[in-house]
Formats: structure tokens, sequence, C-alpha cells
């Protein structure tokens, strides 16, 4: 597919994240006394559906589903909604098309929200690379757990900790364990890190007791966003025994302010590599469920001219995919809800420059890394900005998700 031209001029840049054929959906605010609304990011402009769903321009239900801040009530329609809304935004938006300027706010002169009202938050631990280098790091042997190719390992995080690009994070007080302390300590985190993630957003969801098959899974999924799941390793690593994370993991993640349709996206699918050991049969599927998305990311120190490029690589590094999540997150009949978001787990690809860690980065704060401005760094320190960045690159055009951006700020005391 080729760059669908708009009469919005932004919109047919080669280097814009949100040409005609992206049409990412978000939740904005002009200020701060008007209800935040929904929205359609194309070009360097938001085109505003609650604006549009009233003058009845837009018109994807019965009842109106853009009058609240968040998109739950369309997602809830399911796919043929997703569709008929799809649609109309393409002719609406199109070159050629009445120019409809008056339904135009400037991105840069709003505040992005949270797109989604998330239901439940399931993080994954579903990329191989990333598996092995933290059973080296942690076991000293790359060797995967015995389960890990047989099925997506994840855990039920926080929905109240997650919060949309650009909002700050106080780094976490808990306890910790020095290897050669008797008894743990209690304090701001030493070792705060990222994960770069995409998370996958539930559009239509499934009883309780009603499990799913993967392709069915696959239609359930709404879009996708960036994610970011910020974690304390050595509050981690004292906790995490015999549960899994708990504190070191709950008190932050980041999503990108847009959701990239699964439409969008379609013609950037891509196959998962090939099996180790051949899953059961109820993880099977007749579609490719990667996608090839190009990832970065970035730290920028407090002061800094610039950020500097830590990472690169790709979401086609995963070995499940979300529909795989999916399906066996619902398989022993867990339901699952329209909001739930569903984190891919960490994306590192074979080499130091694709490492989706400061933890395999500095493979544990024994190999320090130089930032571009001299400095030095093994994990993130007060003041310094991470930044997550992603996009599907096609003929002339890309299908970007916007910064995924948080800053972190000193520990907050706790109270005596």
């Amino acid at each position: 597919m080729t760059l669908l031209r708009s009469w919005v001029e932004s919109a047919n840049s080669a280097d814009t994240n949100f040409p005609l054929n992206n049409l990412p959906y978000g939740v904005f605010a002009v200020d701060s006394e008007t209800m935040p609304r929904c929205g359609v990011a194309i070009g360097d402009m938001i085109f505003d559906l609650f604006k549009a769903e009233e003058d009845g321009l837009i018109t994807v239900a019965d009842d109106a589903v853009f009058d609240v801040p968040y998109w739950n009530d369309f997602m809830e329609l399911g796919r043929d909604a997703w569709s008929a809304l799809r649609t109309q935004l393409t002719a609406l938006l199109a070159e050629g098309a009445t120019e409809l300027h008056d339904y135009l706010v400037a991105q840069a002169d709003v505040e992005m929200e949270l797109p989604i009202a998330v239901s439940e938050y399931t993080d994954f631990y579903a990329g191989m690379q990333h598996a092995k280098n933290m059973g080296a790091i942690l076991r000293g042997s790359p060797d995967l757990p015995a389960n890990w190719l047989h099925i997506p390992v994840g855990y039920n995080g926080r929905a109240s900790s997650v919060v949309v690009s650009g909002t700050d994070i106080h780094r976490p007080n808990g306890q910790m364990k020095a290897p050669d302390a008797a008894i743990p300590s209690f304090g701001p985190t030493k070792r705060l890190d990222i994960e770069l993630e995409m998370g996958a957003i539930v559009g239509t969801g499934c009883a309780m007791g009603r499990p799913i098959t993967v392709d069915q899974a696959d239609d359930m999924i709404f879009g996708y966003v960036l994610l970011n799941d910020w974690s304390a390793r050595d509050i981690q690593g004292w906790e995490y025994q015999p549960l899994g994370p708990f504190q070191g993991k709950a008190f932050g993640t980041t999503i990108s302010p847009w959701i990239v349709t699964a439409a969008a996206l379609e013609p950037f699918r891509t196959s998962v590599p090939e099996r180790e050991m051949e899953l059961l049969p109820y993880l099977d599927s007749t579609k490719d469920g990667l996608f090839d998305i190009e990832l970065n990311v970035l730290m920028q120190p407090k002061g800094a001219d610039k950020a500097s490029l830590l990472a690169t690589t790709n979401y086609s590094r995963m070995y499940y995919s979300a529909a795989e999540q999916l399906c066996h997150h619902a398989v022993g009949g867990c339901g699952m809800a329209t909001g739930d978001l569903l984190g891919s787990g960490t994306i590192s690809g074979p080499t130091p420059d694709e490492y989706g860690s400061l933890m395999e980065k500095s493979w544990a704060g024994r190999e320090p890394f130089t930032l571009d401005t001299g400095e030095t760094r093994t994990f993130i320190e007060d003041g310094d900005t991470l930044t997550l960045t992603g996009a599907a690159k096609g003929d002339g055009y890309k299908i970007g998700f916007g910064a995924c951006v948080g800053t972190i700020l000193p520990a907050k005391s706790f109270p005596v």
C-alpha cells in the first residue's frame, strides 16, 4: 500500500506519524475547563470526533459514543462499528473531500489524556532474547524456564498505575536486600529501569468460563500502543520469589497517547518465529500474529540538549503474539473485558544495541554505557527522561504511535 493523500496537508508528509493510512484514536483536552474528548490524529492536527458526531458527520450507533472521555463505549460496539468509523473517517479526510477545518485542532495546542478506561492490566514475558538475557544475568545461564516454550508467561499488574505519555513518575520506595546484608533495607530504588513493550488493547471481551481461539482473540484486539513498564529491579529482585512481580512493577506503566488500530497495521503483519517446541493445539492460529514495527529507546538527562539513542529493535522479535497471549489468558475461564491492556513483555534483539531494558544494556550495572553527552549510566537517575518511539514503515509513509515519554522525579518522603 502507498500513501493515501488527505486535504490536511501535514498528513501527506513522509515524515508524519499520522497519514490518512493511520487514523489513530486518542483523547485530548483543549483546556482545563472543557471535558476531554475523543479525536483522531491526522498529520499534525486532531479531528474532533465529539463535534463531528454531535453535528451528524459521523454516525456509528443509534446513541452517541463519543460524548465521553474514553474509547471504551465505541470499542465494545465491535468490529463492524470499528470498520464503519474507519471508512467514514477516510472519506471525510481524503484529498478532494470537503475541507472541514472547523473540526481540526492542532496537536500542539492540546493535552493528551489516557485514551481508554483501563479495565485490567496484564504484563507478559514473551521476548525470547530478553528472557535468555535475564536468565544469564540472574541465574548465570541463558536457559529458559521449563514452561517458557509452551505458554506465554505473564502476571496480573495494576490498572491503577497506567498513565499516559508525558506523566512524570516518582522514583518508588520499597524494600530491597543487598547480597551481603543480613536483613532488607527500605528506601528509594537504586536500580530503576524501563521495559520496551507493545500494549494490545482488548476491544470486545469474552465471558467468564468461555475460552476463545487465537483467531477469535485476534479479532477482539482493537489496537496497539507503545508501553513502558517501569521496573525497580532491586525491589523486584527481593520480592519476586516465589510469586513474581509485585511492588517493583506496581508504581507506573506509561502508554503512548494514540491507539493505532489493528486495521491500520494489517499491511505489516508478519509471522511469529519458528517454534523450538510445538505449541499445544489450542494455541494454533490461521493468521500471522506479529507486526513489523520498528522501535527505539532514547534517554535524555536533565539539562541535556538532546536525547541519546539507546536501542533500536522490532516488535517482530517477539516469540508470542498478542492474540496468543489473549487466548491463553482466557483459556482457563478468565473473563476478558473491553479496555483490558496486555503488555507484550520486553522486546530485545540479539545484540546490545537492541536490548529493550537497562538491566540488559548495563548487564545488571556491571557494564556502564555512555550517552551522547559524555555521561555514563547503568540505571535511570532522577531527572532523566525516557522516550519510546515506534512506527511501521510503508511505501512513502509510516504508521506511528506518537512518543511514549516519562521523566523520573525524586522519590517522595515516606511518612514517619
